[in-house]
């Protein structure tokens, strides 16, 4: 079968590849580069906790030498600190990386991968696509054709995918714009995080009313200064003066020691494509949406819809036909990226207007600041990973359908199981491999000897449920899970998420749930009768 197109070598595309690589299915990306990323120091990318695994996962390396953890969160308002958070060796932090440091990264492992083939210096210049697959026309000194299953758009902001099939685009844009300069610098909080509202001091020509350092390896800072609106030229002069009056102020008197590395203004942007998928050609990252308004960065859910789509490919390309799944992607990843850019556009102007919530919201200041920490740190509707509550890939009317923490369609926790070889490994480290997780909570399994539990209890009649689903499946076994109780069962995604929570061993459930999972719904009537001839022993 014709590999899978990738059209953009970014961040998104790479992780797409590998991805797909992982699950056996080979790609071709379409890179109109010549292959290396340009240094840009003031070019980064903050990740949250499951775009960072996710990288990790699939490159085999520890970003965490490439970046930078923080340790901490600092918030400001003029002089006064309105709130401080520590993260401990084991909390959930995000990871700032310099983008070509990433890029470097995702490159190399996809240079070790045999299935993933980047074409050099190819520009998509026109594509075709009919019942059997896409042929993808390129130009440049590599100028081609070439043929695949299916092709995604991922190559950014001004996707030539997206306008060959005449895709709109709304949106707004310059929601805000941010001058921006990395340097290296000692600050007094090393490795936190700041963001300081209202600094005392002004800077002439375009006063700032918001700072924030972001740190970086190597006592390297990342500063951004939101800038008020309009289009005025943001001249060097401005920006050292910024810079060292910023420092000068942060320090409690004159400017320290500091070089700087490099410098830019950042547009923040909100749009949203009317469509993400068009028969066998899809769109991705940037080129599907354009967000990152309050820190939140929109590199966190293009991985998250490479991460999203590329098991549904997978499941495609290695069974044939599964179009309700293929078209679940849009469904799913476009709404939780519009709700996103939903909340941005609600929260924002009460956040940067000049009443605030003061008018509104009794501690007008600490409310903006819980609101203003959660979208740098991940958290809430402006940062937190979307859950698929709604998708339509949900089973509907399980008898034996329990809630635990996890809600539907949410991110699992990441929680240590014994995998089928007696192992003990992180649930999160099973993930991206095309296989349904089928998650038993016992309670006392991890101190005995796998051969003496799994021969025991509810363990062969769940083992015989699993091996009948109609996908690849992979039981595991878990001393606990939030909100779970003892021998519930879990019904995970490849992408993570959760789809079912069962109590106890429940075949006609797991198996309605995973069918589901896969883009066919089983009716009521179906389910009830697949039950009713299973008899007593289902249950």
């Amino acid at each position: 079968m014709d590999p899978v197109i990738i059209v953009g070598a970014g961040p998104v595309g790479l992780t797409l590849a590998l991805a797909l690589a992982r699950q056996e299915v080979p790609s071709v990306v379409l890179d109109e580069t010549g292959g290396k990323d340009e240094p840009r120091p003031a070019r980064t990318v903050v990740l949250r906790e499951d775009t960072t695994a996710l990288l990790e996962r699939l490159t085999a390396f520890p970003l965490g030498e490439l970046g930078l953890r923080w340790a901490g969160w600092r918030s400001q308002r003029r002089r006064q600190v309105v709130s401080e958070i520590a993260f401990a060796a084991d909390d959930p932090a995000p990871l700032h990386i310099e983008q070509h440091v990433l890029s470097a990264a995702l490159r190399a492992a996809v240079d070790a991968e045999p299935l993933i083939k980047v074409a050099l210096d190819s520009r998509l210049d026109a594509l075709e696509q009919e019942r059997s697959g896409v042929t993808a026309h390129t130009r440049g000194p590599q100028g081609t054709w070439w043929r695949g299953s299916h092709l995604v758009g991922c190559d950014g902001p001004r996707s030539t995918v997206r306008k060959l099939l005449d895709i709109r685009f709304p949106g707004r844009t310059a929601v805000e714009r941010h001058a921006v300069a990395t340097l290296r610098v000692e600050l007094p909080w090393e490795g936190q995080a700041l963001l300081h509202r209202t600094p005392p001091w002004r800077s002439s020509g375009h006063p700032s009313s918001e700072v924030s350092a972001r740190p970086l390896p190597d006592g390297t800072w990342r500063l951004d200064w939101l800038l008020p609106s309009g289009k005025d030229l943001i001249t060097p002069e401005f920006l050292v003066s910024n810079v060292r009056k910023t420092l000068a102020g942060w320090t409690g008197g004159a400017t320290p020691a500091y070089e700087l590395l490099d410098t830019g203004v950042h547009a923040v942007h909100h749009r949203l494509a009317r469509r993400w998928r068009v028969g066998r050609v899809f769109l991705a990252g940037d080129a599907a949406h354009l967000l990152g308004a309050l820190g939140t960065q929109g590199l966190d859910e293009g991985l998250r819809d490479a991460d999203n789509l590329a098991w549904k490919l997978a499941v495609s390309w290695h069974h044939g036909p599964h179009e309700a799944l293929l078209d679940s992607y849009q469904a799913e990843r476009r709404a939780v990226v519009a709700a996103r850019l939903r909340a941005a556009d609600q929260l924002l102007p009460v956040l940067r207007g000049t009443g605030g919530l003061r008018g509104y919201v009794p501690g007008a200041t600490r409310n903006q600041d819980t609101l203003m920490t959660d979208g740098h740190l991940g958290r809430g509707a402006l940062g937190e990973p979307g859950a698929y509550a709604d998708s339509p890939l949900a089973p509907r009317y399980l008898e034996g359908e329990i809630p635990v923490d996890t809600g539907p369609g949410a991110p699992v926790t990441d929680v240590r199981v014994t995998a089928e070889d007696g192992s003990f490994v992180r649930l999160r480290d099973r993930m991206g491999r095309g296989a349904l997780l089928v998650v038993l909570i016992a309670p006392g399994t991890g101190v005995w000897d796998r051969k003496h539990w799994m021969s025991a209890g509810v363990m062969p009649r769940l083992a015989a449920a699993v091996t009948a689903l109609p996908h690849r499946s992979e039981l595991l076994v878990a001393e606990n899970y939030p909100g779970a109780p003892a021998h519930s069962v879990l019904l995970v995604r490849p992408d993570g998420h959760l789809v079912t929570a069962l109590s106890g061993v429940r075949p006609a459930d797991l198996y309605a749930a995973a069918e589901a999972t896969l883009g066919g719904a089983v009716p009521l009537e179906d389910a009830l009768k697949e039950e009713a001839e299973a008899g007593s022993g289902v249950r």
